[in-house]
């Protein structure tokens, strides 16, 4: 789990394949009439391997238990806090609580079958848990009993390809399978936190390369809500195109397109009330439409290498928006428009132990109206905005230990480093990472209360302007490969936290969630694993 900044992927990409909307049916289609012609085909051979991966976290008393309500709901009548109010997982404290330490373990196992006439499937397993979720015996009593195994195995993927489509070259693949794009800054199979969940979709993939060109088009189907074709149903489609014309040089262009078809409703109540929050413009929610185009550039030459991706994202934030609701009725005008981007400079001395130094900067954009003023307050027909900031859709970029769970929003960094190889088997790195708020939230003036920091100024319109420096954190990290398929990692990471800890800010969950604690002193987090391939 290192935190060094990323060096560009080599071609060895898992070129995922795609259809928007109307080309997924039509690939299907295509998938059905080509498996039947070639349904002489024989088995040729089956392949078979899998993973363990054991990872083992400890956190300082940084964190709650469990989310708190940081700023009591009688203090905030009235701004629109969002979904999740003021509640926060962040602490900011050492003493008066205990660290977090736990052990998780994933495992999987795969098979491939490979058939005459281009054809082959590929099914992989996959189960997550922690160390102790499953033991069978009560040790007071010495009673033993089956483990919990509801949720323990899962198919992670299970598609069927065939290539060389029509003796051109193209691929297609049907079936749950993961999808990566780039550098996995969007779109990818790893979008948490934590290090063992990872993703893959139910999609249609359609993939052509030739030459120096490739086109990837798909279709994948997150939420089935069972309202007949498509309806209510959440959907993700997208194109991505790269050019690679030199070594040294890569060009990709995108769009995504997530639709989610499920209508949020305030109230469920009578025909006239219904017909009287139409006339005033509520509760009439159009579909969640998050368009994401962007562009992204990269490559490496004589040590040096360099990435550089930006991205806008526009659409109908339904689904986000009502969750602003003070009074009852959240804000069907929500809308994504916001960008993103980033960028890494880096370079590798041509000398024996490769040392490589980096900069890197990132940048989401954000909103923050959750204040409201004092005739805003006094005014029944007063309709509160959303603050709707980038959403990061299935990025597997965590790029600092203690905010980013890989939706970090509203937010701006700034990263150096540098890494060396000690042997041919032994890598150490030393980042550095500061992280800021894009807009600060207007806190309420406030005072240590218990497990509370308690407004001294009763009214919600009265407030101050939040820091928006949540801090500097550094990290240090050893990897070493014992073996091909052997690799052990550990390391240590230390946040300097900033005052934004301390006051708070919408960063978490794609800027809807707060993160704030009682205080803003510094935390450690130390971690270990290790991973086997076979």
């Amino acid at each position: 789990m290192a935190c060094r900044g990323r060096r560009i992927r080599e071609k060895t990409l898992q070129w995922p394949i795609h259809v928007v909307a109307r080309c997924a049916r039509m690939a299907t289609s295509v998938c059905l009439i080509f498996a039947a012609a070639r349904s002489f085909a024989t088995l040729q051979n089956v392949e078979a391997g899998g993973s363990l991966q054991i990872h083992a976290h400890y956190y300082t008393a940084f964190f709650e238990p469990e989310p708190v309500i940081r700023i009591p709901e009688a203090f905030t009548q009235g701004r629109p806090l969002g979904p999740f109010g003021t509640e926060s997982e962040v602490r900011g404290l050492r003493r008066g609580g205990d660290g977090v330490a736990y052990i998780e373990q994933r495992t999987t196992l795969h098979l491939r079958a490979n058939f005459t006439g281009d054809l082959a499937a590929f099914v992989e397993f996959d189960s997550i848990h922690d160390w102790g979720e499953d033991f069978r015996s009560n040790y007071l009593t010495g009673r033993d009993g089956s483990a919990d195994s509801s949720d323990d195995v899962e198919i992670y993927q299970a598609y069927l390809e065939a290539t060389q489509l029509f003796g051109v070259p193209l691929r297609l693949r049907v079936g749950r399978q993961e999808l990566y794009f780039g550098s996995g800054w969007l779109v990818s199979n790893s979008p948490v936190f934590d290090p063992m969940t990872y993703l893959s979709f139910d999609a249609v993939r359609l993939t052509w390369e030739q030459g120096i060109f490739s086109v990837d088009a798909f279709w994948s189907k997150l939420a089935e809500r069972w309202r007949g074709l498509a309806k209510g149903d959440v959907d993700f489609s997208g194109i991505y195109a790269t050019c690679s014309p030199l070594e040294a040089f890569s060009l990709d262009a995108y769009w995504l397109f997530l639709l989610d078809g499920e209508r949020p409703r305030d109230t469920n109540a009578s025909l006239l009330q219904e017909w009287g929050e139409r006339l005033r413009g509520l509760d009439n929610y159009p579909k969640t439409k998050i368009h994401t185009i962007g562009l992204r550039l990269g490559g490496e030459w004589q040590g040096l290498d360099y990435e550089a991706e930006a991205a806008y994202q526009w659409g109908d934030a339904a689904t986000a928006g009502s969750g602003f609701a003070p009074y009852g009725y959240g804000d069907l005008r929500a809308r994504y428009d916001n960008w993103a981007a980033q960028a890494t400079l880096g370079y590798t001395f041509d000398i024996r132990q490769e040392p490589r130094i980096y900069v890197s900067a990132i940048y989401y954009g954000g909103e923050d109206r959750r204040s409201i003023t004092f005739w805003d307050w006094i005014n029944p027909f007063h309709r509160p905005r959303a603050s709707i900031s980038f959403n990061r859709l299935f990025s597997e970029w965590k790029d600092d230990i203690f905010f980013d769970s890989s939706a970090l929003s509203n937010v701006w960094k700034f990263k150096t480093g540098a890494s060396l190889n000690i042997t041919e088997s032994l890598e150490a790195a030393l980042d550095l990472t500061y992280t800021g708020v894009v807009i600060a939230f207007d806190t309420p003036v406030l005072r240590r209360v218990g497990r509370y920091r308690a407004p001294i100024a009763f009214f919600p319109f009265v407030t101050r302007k939040g820091a928006k420096d949540l801090g500097f954190e550094t990290c240090l990290s050893l990897a070493y490969d014992y073996s091909e398929s052997l690799r052990f990692e550990g390391g240590w990471a230390h946040l300097f936290a900033g005052r934004a800890v301390r006051d708070g800010a919408f960063v978490d969950a794609n800027g809807l969630a707060f993160v704030g604690g009682l205080d803003r002193q510094d935390a450690d987090y130390f971690w270990a694993s290790t991973i086997v391939s076979f």
